[in-house]
Formats: C-alpha cells, structure tokens, sequence
C-alpha cells in the first residue's frame, strides 16, 4: 500500500479536498494505531512462548513477576491508543459536522438564503 501525497502547504484547497485531506490523516493515524495494537498482541505471545513463526523462541522461562511486566506495559500501551481513538473520534467528528454546516450554507446561498453560517 503506497502512501497518499499531501499538497504543498501553499496549494489552495477546495472544500471537497480539505475534507478528503482530514479523512485521509484519521485513516493513517487508524492504520498506525492498528499496527501497534498488532505488536502488543505478539509482545504478549512472544512472553508466553506461544508466537508462532520463522523467529519464534524455541522455549521462553517467563516468570510471573516478567509477565506481570509485560502485562502492564500492554495496558499503558492500550491506555495511550484508547485516548487517542477518542481524539480521533473528536476528529472525526469535527471534520463531518464542519463539512454538514459549509454544504448547509452552500445550498442555503443557492437557494438564495443569508451570507453566513450560524456558529
């Protein structure tokens, strides 16, 4: 999966393109997300010798107080995504009922109704 290219700072944006921008940034920051959710799982069974592949440990001594560790460390991890999902969500949020209020206007204007956007 190649990466999508961001207009130069410079470049004037449509409304069309400013969205499709923000939509593009929340879908990377989700994928980036998912991966690390992915290697905290594999961090948990490398730990309990359960990782399966071409690098997986022939045979792993975990203590209790190792796992309890790691265990921890995942939570802090899972922590850190969880409230980044809900900035995400604000995000989101923002960007869609920003674009509902601009399209409002719009056809508003068209349909020869006032200049402005109620905030």
């Amino acid at each position: 999966m190649s990466m999508p290219k961001f207009p130069d700072r410079c470049e004037i944006l449509t409304l069309d393109e400013s969205v499709n921008a923000i939509l593009t940034s929340i879908a990377m920051e989700e994928t980036a997300l998912s991966h690390i959710i992915n290697a905290e799982g594999e961090k948990i069974q490398f730990v309990l010798g359960t990782l399966e592949g071409p690098r997986s440990p022939v045979v792993v001594q975990t203590s209790l107080e190792d796992l309890l560790r790691v265990n921890e460390s995942v939570r802090e991890t899972l922590d850190a995504v969880s409230m980044n999902q809900m900035f995400l969500l604000g995000k989101l949020s923002a960007a869609v009922n920003g674009f509902a209020k601009l399209k409002e206007c719009e056809k508003s204007n068209q349909d020869g109704g006032n200049n402005y956007v109620n905030a």
